[in-house]
């Protein structure tokens, strides 16, 4: 059974330079560090205006030791913005299926809404560790349901050349201060022997459809802050956490 760590002392919200929030959560030798934020910060009260976002984390332990393999992040995002993809081009996992990070960005260079890089460490039985790096891609995918998706793409060279594929759908919800969730299930790499260490990945697609510029992200300074809620599920272990950004009203 996974422990669920409640936070209320374990949650540690980090001012940095005044400006960025980092989020440090613990659970026994387990420690997770993540940030997010967006710019520009000074944005309308009544009406979405574009924006650009990040987010990225890291897993370490105390003891030095492998973290425990990252299996599902959740989330869930501020009901004060949308995405737009109005004339965006989509891609398909088919047109990803074995590519390298330069080739699935030649395959479907028009649908990518973001960009980052990963980071694996990959322990094979009586093998040291090897460190694989990636560039993670994120590609706007086609509708389901009605919902728009993303596709994340990474490649790893270490075994051996593999592709990773993680498709995502953006559902819309009511649920409080939240309007949109994301269920990002990880598959298991290089045959469960690899342990995702940290990642991250920018969004910021601006495009022109119709003579009209359009924005992936879009959101509004209705309450004063926007916010996003995370669970990591690892091996043995659930945490909870929330990202505070404040915004100041635009004139």
């Amino acid at each position: 059974m996974k422990r669920k760590i409640a936070l209320g002392a374990t949650l540690v919200l980090l001012v940095l330079c005044g400006t960025a929030t980092a989020l440090r959560l613990g659970a026994g030798d387990l420690i997770i560090e993540a940030d997010g934020g967006f710019a520009p910060k000074a944005l309308p009260k009544t009406h979405n205006a574009p924006i650009s976002a990040y987010g990225g984390g890291k897993l370490s332990t105390i003891s030095g030791e492998l973290p425990p393999i990252l299996e599902k992040l959740d989330f869930k995002v501020d009901r004060h913005g949308a995405l737009d993809t109005t004339g965006l081009p989509f891609c398909t996992q088919r047109q990803l299926v074995a590519t390298d990070v330069a080739a699935a960005r030649r395959a479907c260079e028009d649908a990518i809404v973001g960009k980052g890089f990963g980071r694996v460490v990959v322990k094979l039985p009586e093998q040291d560790r090897i460190t694989a790096s990636t560039g993670l891609t994120a590609f706007n995918g086609p509708k389901v349901g009605g919902n728009d998706t993303i596709i994340v793409h990474a490649h790893l060279d270490v075994p051996a050349p593999s592709t990773v594929i993680v498709p995502i759908v953006i559902e819309r919800i009511h649920d409080g201060v939240y309007g949109y969730h994301a269920e990002v299930n990880i598959p298991k790499l290089v045959n469960g022997f690899g342990h995702p260490v940290s990642g991250r990945l920018k969004f910021d697609r601006k495009w022109t459809y119709k003579g009209k510029t359009h924005s992936y992200l879009n959101a509004r300074c209705e309450t004063g802050r926007l916010q996003v809620r995370v669970e990591f599920t690892l091996q043995e272990t659930f945490l909870v956490g929330t990202f505070f950004r404040p915004c100041t009203v635009r004139k």
